[in-house]
């Protein structure tokens, strides 16, 4: 086999169809977010990123930047180990207590990523669990559905956020097994929100466990940012809370948050816990001033909801289609992956506005989009220059489209 051959042409297909993915080779700027430097063959230019998940900035916090540096000074730059030899500094054990403290659960396991947090979380209690059957939302993200697949065990696949959905597969099931339901609170690429306390109620008449995915809320909602769960008082119902420190917090890793003996089940089983090297301790160091400082301070949450609510209304008055939705994400529809990415090029090169084009497969062909999340440090000048942008790019498509 000519395997260079295989993989130009399979590239090739990529860029024939609009989805072949180009990295932005940006400089973020301190104090500057939501600015960065743009590197380019011509040079470096100055753009505004519009679709970033630091959420609330808070990568650029001083307070995170500041115990970054003390931790550095303090331990160095890595963990020099994985969590059981040697890997486990102070800053990990109080991160663990302080999502813990969180989310309202006995303990808390740190992953170096909410994608391995899922994967791994997932993995060891479904193919660890005598004949366990997961029911798993259809609008799941890839790392819960490559963790469910990798444990083998029987996995149902409900409608999107569909109680009645979900209840009539939990009542076809044999009500001797072992069951969980994974699902989302805030599902990334719709912004929608699931059905909490109805999914709750359904997986208590049948036994189930219960595997809610935060990171897309984390931080965001919540008296002290615990989430969805938070926001309606469903914490105590859940009986595993997954999230993310690389989104709202604005550092890196993942997590879950359960009880002592769960987590201590996962700790003890799960590989992509066991085998890896465990986060350096000045991001366990950042994360935790960053989720301390959103346990107390609601400005930041305050803020990001009211330009959240700016910029759609500039987009409504301009016509420029976006789903509604009741969180934070801003998805603007184009339905055609090649016009997705020449809409994301032109507003990159002609107006200095960075907004990736999320194509297939990460949603589904003909539902191409511009994912936009606005921060609490978006101005307004940047909104009205993001919407006036949009507005002209899609005069130009609607008069391609009546010339055509």
């Amino acid at each position: 086999m000519n395997f260079e051959h295989f993989f130009r042409s399979e590239l090739d297909g990529l860029h024939a169809e609009g989805r072949y993915r180009v990295f932005a080779d940006l400089e973020r700027q301190r104090g500057a977010f939501p600015k960065a430097r743009r590197h380019t063959a011509d040079g470096v230019k100055d753009v505004t990123v519009w679709c970033s998940n630091d959420y609330l900035g808070m990568g650029q916090h001083p307070k995170v930047i500041d115990a970054m540096k003390q931790a550095i000074d303090h331990c160095g730059a890595g963990a020099g180990g994985t969590r059981n030899i040697s890997g486990t500094t102070h800053y990990h054990v109080l991160l663990e207590q302080e999502l813990a403290d969180l989310h309202g659960k006995e303990s808390a396991l740190l992953f170096t990523s909410g994608y391995v947090s899922n994967w791994a979380a997932l993995g060891t209690l479904c193919s660890r669990i005598p004949g366990i059957i997961v029911f798993s939302d259809a609008g799941n993200h890839a790392s819960m559905i490559e963790g469910i697949r990798h444990a083998k065990c029987e996995r149902v696949i409900f409608k999107h956020n569909s109680v009645a959905d979900l209840e009539a597969k939990l009542a076809a099931a044999d009500p001797a097994a072992p069951k969980l339901v994974a699902f989302e609170s805030v599902y990334s690429m719709d912004g929608d929100i699931a059905p909490i306390k109805e999914i709750c109620d359904v997986a208590e008449r049948y036994g189930a466990m219960t595997y809610l995915d935060e990171v897309h809320a984390v931080g965001m909602y919540g008296p002290r940012g615990g989430g969805i769960a938070e926001r309606e008082g469903l914490m105590h119902r859940l009986t595993v809370i997954e999230g993310t420190l690389g989104k709202a917090f604005g550092v890196m890793g993942g997590y879950i948050a359960a009880s002592a003996a769960l987590c201590d089940y996962i700790r003890s089983f799960a590989s992509g816990f066991i085998f890896t090297t465990a986060l350096p301790p000045a991001l366990a160091a950042g994360a935790l001033a960053s989720i301390r400082h959103l346990k107390e301070s609601q400005v930041e949450r305050f803020a990001h909801q009211e330009r959240v609510r700016r910029l759609r209304s500039a987009l409504d008055r301009n016509g420029i289609p976006h789903l509604p939705n009741p969180s934070h994400i801003v998805p603007v529809i184009v339905g055609d992956a090649a016009k997705c990415k020449w809409i994301s090029d032109l507003l990159l090169d002609n107006c200095n506005i960075y907004v990736q084009p999320i194509n297939y497969p990460t949603v589904p062909k003909k539902t191409e989009r511009l994912r936009i999340t606005p921060t609490p440090l978006h101005s307004d000048h940047d909104i009205d220059h993001l919407v006036g942008a949009l507005h002209q790019l899609w005069s130009r498509c609607a008069l391609a489209r009546a010339v055509a």
